[in-house]
């Protein structure tokens, strides 16, 4: 049975669990509006410098030499871009899923507990169903412990086809770029 000291302490450990989620929830949010407001930036920035080269340009050749100069760091910008969107879900990822390996830990401590106190009030000749409880205990968190393994595995693959899927594009643009620039 829980006391009620015991569910006011689960209580405040919960409220102090949503703010501290809250807290990086917000730190997230707050790193991808500054990506965003940096990317703008470098946007308006680059925009107005290749209006400026646009404007003296003198003939046909010039232009599309000038057009295919853009092509490369566009890629790689986008690339980082993506990269960096790429970080800042992956880090807030993290962040969620070290609180929901804390939080299963702590559940299963208590479920525990609850158990074990169970068992020591458990009248005579109840061993057998005891030991299936704790058997039940026990392959389940085996099986939990299986499935965070194979989540992290998991996201450490796609981590790993996302960073090779970026630089291929990028290494893609390249030879473009540099096949329309021996043309013009």
């Amino acid at each position: 049975m829980l006391t009620v000291e015991q569910i006011i302490a689960a209580q405040k450990a919960q409220v102090a669990t949503l703010f501290d989620l809250s807290s990086k929830a917000l730190a997230s949010v707050e790193k991808l509006n500054e990506l965003n407001l940096q990317a703008a930036k470098a946007s308006l920035s680059e925009s107005a410098s290749h209006a400026q080269a646009l404007l003296s340009v003198k003939d046909l050749n010039e232009l599309v030499a000038l057009q295919n100069a853009a092509l490369q760091p566009l890629a790689e910008k986008a690339a980082s871009y993506s990269r960096h969107l790429y970080d800042i879900a992956t880090g807030m990822s993290a962040e969620l899923t070290k609180l929901a390996e804390a939080q299963t830990a702590d559940a299963q401590k208590q479920f525990v507990s609850a158990v074990d106190n169970a068992v020591k009030n458990a009248p005579q000749g109840s061993e057998a169903a005891v030991a299936a409880v704790k058997n039940a205990v026990s392959t389940a968190t085996a099986a939990m412990e299986s499935v965070q393994k194979a989540v992290k595995q998991a996201a450490e693959l796609a981590e790993a086809n996302f960073n090779a899927m970026t630089s291929s594009a990028v290494t893609a643009t390249k030879p473009a770029t540099k096949s329309a620039k021996a043309s013009a």
